[in-house]
């Protein structure tokens, strides 16, 4: 069986239904094919056990860009945010705790308990990343320009975005540029002393990353992590009610109001090429489909070395595609509970657990944690970020019940002794062990518990090496030498076929953006 159509769309996940949702307002015939059941990939809310629902992926919608979700209107098709003032928590071994408000003036009383000169700091150093956090996300928001062959559309882009950074005035301007190679280990050593709000501040600039907050580079992504809104110094947060799914709903909802077709359980076997173009897909059952474009929100190894196939591409395209750096570090573990988890450092106040429930005490605690992962061991005291969505939303949960997830870092994709078969269910006593010590009524109230290791990521969500960035997102691997140099924005060596998902530029997170992006650029190219 073959059959026409303008844009094929694989992969079904935030970036790819943001692709087909955009091109499909734009008049052009789309389809998206999805290999699993579900779409949103790793942006999905799903029913692990009956009656409680968890974001087995990305915790939050905090990095989505908002004029995405304006162009798309995804308010008419279920969106809603829920408000939440707190961003963070810490609890501490020593039972005190330490809590981050969106409100900043807020979080500078809280830090005054740890330290007097931390406090006066804060609001300055808050107000500073905000600033450049905001000229990341403009930054973001451009298609990548490449060292020749640009269009005066994207050179305008990038002059707009430079008169952006000379409006920091000289003294910002010149700190802009220093802070992003740096640490943040040194970044924030410079501004405080508190190892607790130090340790709490770091954890976002490893996201993603198989790094220590002593890299360089990792003060990128602690501002990286700001460009949403603002969330007291700590990363940007927003909960769609009805959870992280409910935005790719709605986003799935626009693609098919604008006449998407979006198709399930239909994995591509393979993008088919002639004389040097993607002109279509051949799915898993053989039948054939023709387009004039191909988008891929596939990892860029998967979508060249496993759609495209070797013999298509060139030997040094081929090495740079194995030599990207992937490294997935990330592992998750979803409790469903009968009640709400005690921490004595809350002091009862439920209200602190809305955040962000963060244990990284201090740079050394995150810094060891790495260390022995890159050595291809689980850590042994993890650094966690867990999550109580149903007490903002209680539809989450049975009556009554809760849910809790707690990303575990660090666990690396290959383990130097054993396998994710065999140790995945030792990382998840880790876990809540870990967190119980904070928490010690947390045991007793575990009625279920789901794990999903970095090899679950890459078997079940695609991700390969269980990266959900499609790359680490260091210095090396960003901007125009994302995903590999030899691209042109989202445009591949292969003509016709763009690069949609994470692996292309700004990067990972649930920001839309490279979707978006690339959909625009397919649009102005196409036939």
């Amino acid at each position: 069986m073959s059959r026409s159509i303008d844009v094929i769309v694989i992969g079904g996940g935030h970036n790819g239904l943001s692709a087909a949702a955009w091109l499909a307002k734009t008049g052009r015939r789309v389809l998206l094919l999805e290999a699993r059941p579900n779409l949103g990939g790793a942006a999905a809310t799903e029913e692990v056990f009956p009656g409680f629902h968890f974001n087995t992926g990305a915790p939050d919608a905090g990095l989505f860009h908002p004029g995405l979700a304006g162009e798309l209107g995804l308010h008419k098709y279920g969106l809603e945010f829920i408000k939440n003032d707190v961003a963070a928590f810490a609890p501490l071994a020593d039972g005190r705790g330490l809590t981050l408000w969106r409100d900043a003036e807020r979080s500078a009383m809280e830090i005054a308990a740890f330290s007097a000169d931390d406090a006066r700091a804060f609001l300055p150093f808050y107000q500073r990343t905000q600033r450049f956090a905001a000229v990341l996300g403009k930054m973001a928001a451009l298609q990548p320009f490449a060292l020749r062959a640009n269009s005066l559309r994207v050179l305008a882009g990038w002059g707009r975005l430079a008169l952006s950074l000379r409006g920091l005035g000289g003294r910002d301007m010149m700190e802009f540029l220093r802070v992003l190679p740096m640490s943040a280990a040194h970044y924030l050593n410079e501004h405080f002393e508190a190892e607790a709000l130090k340790g709490l501040l770091a954890y976002p600039s490893t996201i993603g990353l198989m790094q220590g907050p002593r890299a360089s580079g990792t003060a990128f992504m602690m501002l990286y992590q700001q460009m949403g809104q603002a969330n007291g110094a700590y990363r940007s947060s927003l909960l769609p009610r009805g959870g992280v799914g409910r935005l790719s709903a709605a986003l799935a909802a626009a693609a098919q109001a604008h006449g998407a077709e979006l198709r399930t359980n239909t994995p591509v076997a393979s993008i088919l090429c002639e004389d040097g173009r993607a002109v279509g897909v051949r799915l898993g059952d053989g039948e054939e489909i023709r387009a004039k474009s191909v988008l891929s929100s596939a990892d860029p190894r998967r979508t060249f070395l496993g759609l495209v196939g070797g013999p298509q591409l060139t030997p040094r395209f081929s090495r740079r595609l194995r030599s990207l750096k992937l490294r997935g570090s990330t592992a998750s573990v979803h409790l469903a509970l009968r009640g709400l988890p005690d921490f004595p450092a809350a002091a009862g106040d439920a209200n602190r657990l809305k955040g962000a429930i963060v244990i990284s005490p201090s740079l050394d605690y995150a810094e060891q944690a790495y260390d022995d992962a890159k050595h291809g061991r689980s850590a042994e005291r993890p650094v966690l970020e867990a999550r109580i969505p149903s007490l903002l939303d209680p539809g989450l949960a049975p009556s009554g019940q809760h849910t809790l997830s707690i990303l575990v870092r660090y666990t690396p994709y290959k383990l130097a002794q054993g396998d994710w078969e065999s140790e995945g269910e030792r990382l998840g006593d880790l876990a809540v062990n870990t967190l119980a010590e904070h928490a010690p009524n947390l045991k007793s109230l575990v009625s279920n518990r789901h794990i999903i290791t970095p090899l679950d990521y890459e078997r079940i969500y695609g991700l390969t090496e269980g990266s959900e960035m499609h790359g680490q997102m260091g210095l090396d691997q960003l901007l125009l030498m994302r995903p590999t140099p030899g691209f042109i924005g989202y445009r591949s060596p292969i003509e016709g076929l763009y690069v949609c998902g994470a692996g292309g530029h700004p990067g990972g997170g649930l920001t839309g953006l490279p979707g978006w992006l690339a959909a625009r650029q397919a649009a102005r190219e196409m036939r």
